[in-house]
């Protein structure tokens, strides 16, 4: 449950603005703000079922959404390979360091603190 709960959120930040305002609003109320149907329903004026409805709609068409465009897994590709070439910047570091070579160890150090960046931001 709580792995869905995280899947939606991930869904919900990336294709959350293409909802409908009422779906949206529905999933945040529910998977952000952690409020039950009935809470939902009494601040959208609608029934339980039609809270349900909404937000079964709404996590088909986020689901709907990555299936088509892929934002989510490109996102997580993307972070994967910056990991990684993190991972093999701070070896060139330790090699350079290793054999006094304070060109590359600049390099890599440089290399590093974009890469840092770019993990920040994601």
């Amino acid at each position: 449950m709580v792995e869905r709960i995280v899947e939606i959120g991930i869904l919900f930040d990336f294709y959350g603005k293409l909802l409908s305002e009422r779906q949206y609003v529905a999933i945040e109320l529910y998977y952000i703000h952690d409020l039950s149907l009935a809470e939902i329903s009494e601040e959208l004026g609608i029934s339980r079922q039609g809270v349900y409805d909404i937000l079964k709609r709404a996590e088909e068409y986020l689901y709907e959404y990555e299936t088509r465009l892929g934002l989510v897994n490109k996102f997580r590709r993307n972070k994967e390979d910056i990991n990684r070439i993190y991972r093999l910047t701070e070896e060139i570091e330790k090699e350079s360091e290793g054999i006094g070579n304070e060109s590359i160890l600049i390099k890599a150090k440089n290399l590093k603190a974009i890469l840092n960046k770019m993990i920040e931001n994601s």
